[in-house]
């Protein structure tokens, strides 16, 4: 009997010792992982920085991306220099295109669903109609009191669509949702020129939007594009962490 104590202890000892060298084995796996991953630029992203990676679009945009030279991957913070360059290229467009008419119209409802809060407080890239009633009805009731002259008043006067913020970012959004009405009015809906313009944002401001996205996400809001970076859930991220970081001059 006591033959087969010492034999079950010695199979016991022998199934430790082999748990005990398996660890080992994967901890010293995981370590040179690690290192891998971490030597040269090739670091892993953790925490913020890997929820950031999981929103940032990637890649270069159907369609206008090849027409434009741009791709989503141009806007890194490793490489100012060239998000500056694709900033240009986009707010170039809003400099050079003019709307008139129905274009003008959808131009006005697609981007006064877009804000650039980060970086100024104005409710959206352009006077909104809205906006426009107001300031006419501040004029008129400066007028009636004296303040000033009708004459006067007409420099105050804004139409909608024009810009309201002026900030290099509100031009790349602006630009890129003109070029899209003009150039590829059949190809895309306001619905997905809204989500190309939320997608740069994304990019201009990786730190904010990561943090709404999570607010999102508690919340139960499904995620879109849209929803994480147009007006429609606008401060929702208020009381939160809120990320860092910009993109871009502003």
């Amino acid at each position: 009997m006591k033959n087969n104590e010492n034999e079950k202890l010695l199979s016991y000892n022998k199934i430790v010792i082999t748990f005990l060298i398996l660890a080992l084995v994967i901890s010293i796996f995981n370590q040179f992982q690690l290192m891998s991953m971490r030597s040269g630029n090739n670091i892993i992203p953790t925490g913020v920085a890997f929820a950031e990676a999981s929103i940032i679009p990637t890649g270069t945009p159907k369609i206008y991306g090849k027409e434009l030279g741009i791709s989503y991957d141009d806007i890194n913070p490793n490489n100012p220099e060239l998000a500056d360059q694709t900033i240009e290229v986009l707010a170039n467009l809003d400099k050079t295109i003019t709307l008139t008419g129905a274009n003008l119209d959808r131009y006005i409802d697609i981007t006064s669903e877009m804000s650039c809060e980060y970086c100024c407080g104005a409710s959206s890239i352009i006077v909104r109609k809205e906006d426009v009633d107001a300031m006419d009805k501040k004029i008129e009731a400066a007028i009636a009191s004296g303040a000033i002259s009708k004459e006067q008043a007409e420099k105050y006067r804004q139409n909608a669509g024009d810009p309201a913020c002026g900030c290099a970012h509100s031009y790349a959004m602006r630009g890129l949702a003109k070029y899209l009405i003009t150039e590829h009015n059949d190809e895309f809906t306001d619905e997905e020129i809204l989500e190309e313009l939320a997608k740069w944002k994304t990019l201009f401001f990786p730190g904010q939007l990561t943090s709404k996205a999570a607010v999102l996400k508690e919340k139960n809001i499904e995620f879109s594009y849209v929803n994480l970076a147009s007006n429609r859930y606008r401060g929702i991220e208020q009381g939160a962490t809120a990320g860092s970081g910009m993109v871009g001059g502003c």
